[in-house]
């Protein structure tokens, strides 16, 4: 859903290039988009956090109570930090600035098809150099050890426990020891909360599956 027809139509094209992707519909409001949603019920919503009408962050709200099969994948001019944390807190499937490339775009489409949560490259760099800094995700007493650190700001980046695992040289077991007791510090439910949780703890205000369908 994106209110600029320009950059609908341009989206559309460059997506429908792209040979294990289909656009199914596009639409340029709230209203229409959830009306489409239903019907069409795509694999990937495209949602642009300013819609007329209701907020594009209320329709994504609205999609997972709705169409919980439908992932949504919110890509917007905006990367305050309220918006990242409330969409995360909904439970998107990924967070993208409409500043990365039409490559990026059509992967972070793929991972989040494949169930893998995305979190733009410039929100998650922010986030794991404030996270180096000092700041920590906390609930109570409770801090995250440099370690769970790590795997938290991996995670972030979309990274699977095998690809952490790799990544850090540990064993998968361990990097999902690590995570079990991350989310339990954090009180988060799943990956995409302990994300959102990070996040808010920060002090600033403010990557298949073939054949997949897309609305916007």
């Amino acid at each position: 859903m994106e209110d600029h027809a320009l950059v609908r139509e341009g989206t559309a094209e460059l997506l429908e290039a792209t040979p294990d992707l289909h656009v199914v519909g596009d639409c340029g409001t709230a209203e229409e988009g959830a009306e489409l949603v239903e019907r069409l019920a795509p694999d990937v919503v495209l949602v642009d956090v300013n819609l007329p009408g209701a907020s594009g962050l209320a329709l994504a709200r609205d999609l997972a109570r709705r169409s919980p099969t439908t992932q949504t994948l919110v890509v917007s001019a905006y990367d305050d930090h309220a918006y990242v944390v409330e969409a995360l807190e909904i439970g998107v499937g990924g967070y993208l600035l409409k500043t990365a490339s039409g490559r990026e775009l059509i992967e972070a489409v793929r991972l989040v098809a494949a169930g893998v949560f995305v979190l733009d490259g410039a929100v998650s760099s922010r986030l794991s150099r404030r996270r180096r800094e000092g700041a920590s995700g906390r609930r109570g007493s409770d801090a995250l050890t440099p370690r769970e650190s790590e795997v938290l700001a991996l995670i972030t980046q979309g990274r699977s426990n095998k690809q952490i695992a790799a990544e850090l040289s540990l064993g998968v077991r361990t990097v999902e020891s690590h995570v079990s007791t991350l989310l339990a510090k954090l009180g988060a439910a799943s990956r995409t909360e302990a994300v959102a949780h990070a996040l808010r703890g920060e002090s600033y205000p403010r990557s298949h599956e073939d054949g997949q369908n897309i609305g916007f």
